[in-house]
């Protein structure tokens, strides 16, 4: 491929993965304001957000296999094109004045089986298009347009819904997701390279190809530790994304003082994202995990602040450190594991990693308040930010960085040494 091809294909994928991230931060506020507004029910804004949630979590593994069997940008253009025409039915029906729940489950059941054949899909894209030198600015790009898309994603559809309806925001976020898969689905990358002793795609079953993309995790036990650990992290912000609102309104200042904390993160998270490229990473794995470590620091501090007064600044401070961390952590993460993961097994070990984190999180969120009932805010939330710390510390311990370097012929098993 020429360089400009290259810098052509790179472009397109950096507009894409904007685009689609806008569409996708759309469509948990437009699906909550119109579920909202035709039942005023909680239990069936439930089962809505479920609907995408159980179908994204089934078959994750599945679109992890066929991300290593086809070209990646066919899976994405075919997944951001269901997203597109699930998100047009939904605009019509609302238009239209229906407002069925059953409906609106169904179309976010659709929504979220698209997700889970094109996530995993969207890391092999990267490889295929961005050479190793340049991936981890590339990432760090990524991980910018997709954080300001979560930020202005939620403000324009729900924008859109109070101004003219949640049909208008659905529409144009299935107008969003057409230009996504138009952009990435133009990206021409090489058919995906076979060994001779491989069988994908050669007749080899979907259980085995299963197994032997989770026999590429079994060989890098930094791999398997770190996803752990990220899980552990996924969970207690499920927790504090919980607690951490009630706890404001009540006793920090009220709605503005979440605000605060809310939007301190952002430019945290997006500050992270724009220095990882910048810095000189020797060990990147101890990067990484000491990024997911520092989410102890709002987990303790909103307790702090609750139980001695203190200004709802103590915790806003801690919550802007803590995602710095994870913004820091986001595109070295993907960047070590593009470079230490066979591309041919790249979309299965991903979608093992993706199923970790999208399913901790909504357990999280559920399990909250009972859990906070039984043994108290405060001790809930320390308790939780020493075990996130923990999980990601042990990571590091146990990591090959923190040994000597292995002979050259262990590749795939230690994390690169690089400056980023």
């Amino acid at each position: 491929m020429s360089f400009s091809s290259l810098v052509a294909s790179r472009n397109r994928l950096l507009a894409g993965r904007c685009m689609s991230a806008l569409a996708t931060a759309m469509i948990p506020t437009t699906l909550t304001l119109a579920v909202l507004r035709a039942t005023g029910s909680g239990e069936a804004l439930g089962l809505v957000l479920a609907c995408e949630m159980v179908p994204l979590l089934l078959l994750l593994p599945v679109g992890g296999v066929l991300a290593d069997r086809i070209r990646p940008e066919r899976v994405v253009l075919v997944a951001d094109l269901t997203r597109c025409l699930a998100q047009g039915a939904m605009a019509v029906e609302l238009l239209a004045g229906v407002n069925r729940v059953p409906d609106l489950a169904v179309l976010s059941a659709v929504s979220g089986a698209a997700i889970a054949f094109g996530s995993p899909a969207v890391p092999r894209l990267v490889v295929a298009v961005v050479p190793g030198a340049d991936r981890l600015r590339v990432n760090a790009r990524i991980g910018v347009v997709t954080s300001v898309s979560a930020v202005l994603g939620p403000a324009l559809a729900g924008t859109l819904t109070l101004a003219v309806g949640p049909g208008w925001a659905a529409g144009l976020t299935a107008m969003v997701f057409a230009c996504s898969a138009v952009t990435l689905g133009g990206i021409r990358t090489a058919v995906i390279g076979r060994g001779a002793g491989e069988r994908q795609g050669r007749g080899a079953g979907f259980a085995r190809e299963l197994v032997e993309g989770f026999g590429e995790v079994r060989k890098r036990p930094w791999f398997l530790t770190c996803v752990l650990g990220h899980g552990v992290w996924h969970f207690m912000a499920g927790l504090f994304l919980t607690l951490g609102p009630l706890a404001a309104v009540q006793r920090l200042g009220g709605e503005a003082g979440w605000m605060i904390i809310v939007q301190s993160g952002t430019v945290g998270l997006v500050a992270g994202v724009l220095v990882a490229p910048r810095l000189r990473v020797r060990r990147p794995l101890v990067v990484v995990q000491a990024g997911a470590a520092v989410y102890l620091l709002p987990m303790v501090a909103l307790p702090v602040a609750v139980g001695f007064g203190l200004s709802v600044v103590v915790v806003a401070v801690a919550y802007f450190v803590a995602m710095v961390g994870l913004g820091v952590l986001s595109p070295l993460w993907e960047t070590v594991v593009a470079e230490e993961i066979p591309e041919r097994a790249l979309g299965r070990v991903r979608s093992f990693d993706q199923l970790i984190s999208f399913a901790a999180r909504p357990v999280g969120l559920a399990v909250a308040a009972p859990l906070a009932g039984m043994t108290g805010m405060a001790a809930l939330m320390v308790t939780g930010g020493v075990l996130v710390a923990v999980a990601n510390l042990v990571a590091v311990v146990r990591s090959p960085e923190a040994a000597p370097p292995r002979a050259a012929g262990d590749r795939g098993q230690v994390p690169v040494r690089r400056s980023a």
